[in-house]
């Protein structure tokens, strides 16, 4: 029979997975494209930039 103390620890341990689970759902769904898409806009702004300084 499963005590109660392995029980708590079981729970523990399943709300911790979870959390990690969703957490890593967030992430790779909102976080990082987030991320990225600004990176490659401020490059390209800073490209562009760079490229109407060398005209002038």
């Amino acid at each position: 029979m499963i005590d109660f103390d392995q029980y708590l620890g079981f729970i523990a341990f399943l709300t911790i997975l979870t959390i990690g689970f969703w957490l890593m759902i967030f992430l790779l769904t909102f976080v990082i494209p987030y991320w990225i898409t600004g990176s490659l806009i401020e490059f390209l702004k800073e490209k562009k930039k760079a490229k109407s300084a060398v005209k002038e």
